[in-house]
């Protein structure tokens, strides 16, 4: 099954991976941070603005692969701090109000100052 590989300007964007790869009807998104893509900055201190931010560049990579949030299955999300868990809910909940994917959250193994969250997605589209 040949992969197609998806990229957007409206998102932060790395040589060292691919945002977004589609093989068949599956699109998988790297661990996107909650960065400003215009900026390259963080979009802020707290764990419910970076969560904020890495959802829309996730977003706007879904978008580029023809998705959107509700084909997502499953959400992979990596935080620095575990206490920072709570805030990552109080977010996490206005982008999944119903009906959630399957969700992991574990701890970031690499120390990026000033990061909080990164956070990957598998979506399914036909």
């Amino acid at each position: 099954m040949p992969r197609q590989v998806i990229t957007t300007p409206n998102a932060p964007a790395s040589p060292l991976y691919s945002q977004d790869v589609k093989a068949g009807p599956h699109l998988i998104l790297s661990g996107i941070v909650g960065m400003e893509p215009h900026t390259g900055k963080l979009a802020g201190d707290s764990i419910q603005a970076q969560t904020r931010q890495a959802f829309s560049n996730c977003q706007a990579i879904l978008q580029a692969g023809e998705a959107d949030l509700d084909d997502v299955l499953e959400v992979g999300i990596l935080l620095t701090d575990p206490t920072d868990f709570a805030g990552l809910n109080e977010e996490y909940t206005r982008w999944f109000p119903t009906d959630p994917p399957a969700r992991y959250v574990t701890k970031l193994g690499v120390d990026l100052p000033g990061l909080r969250v990164s956070i990957r997605t598998t979506a399914y589209v036909d």
